[in-house]
């Protein structure tokens, strides 16, 4: 069942759709207070832009002239690239499963994969740790 508004425009009724997106996690329960959802939206964003960082951390390794053995270098810099992709991954995820339990009175979610993008980065400062001293 689609939320809409009526308004009226010169004695004519105008019903607006409610064209939030995605429509799953709108459709369901009631809309919590807009602080928590500007919330989960910075949150969001935070990791949009650790993912930047970490693709352009890989995508620098590679362009600049570090001096690192190049199988580490190249290594680390998949590593990194890899991890900005599920970095952008986990941020839709997060959102998405925040709303919908901010949405049904549930209790919230912890990251999905936030641990695997912190072994992750590890992994990869040890590739440059090691290819540095090689």
């Amino acid at each position: 069942m689609e939320k809409f508004t009526i308004a009226r425009a010169d004695d004519e009724e105008v019903r607006r759709v409610d064209k939030r997106f995605p429509k799953r996690v709108f459709r369901q329960g009631a809309d919590p207070d807009p602080r928590f959802s500007l919330a989960n939206e910075r949150t969001f964003l935070a990791w949009i832009r650790t993912s930047l960082a970490l693709v352009a951390a890989g995508v620098a390794l590679e362009a600049l002239d570090v001096p690192i053995d190049p199988r580490f270098r190249v290594a680390a810099a998949a590593v990194f690239v890899a991890l900005g992709l599920l970095a952008a991954v986990q941020s839709w995820v997060g959102w998405v499963r925040t709303e919908a339990a901010m949405r049904a009175g549930r209790s919230l979610p912890g990251p999905a994969i936030g641990a695997v993008i912190a072994v992750g980065l590890v992994v990869a400062v040890v590739l440059v740790v090691i290819g540095s001293f090689l």
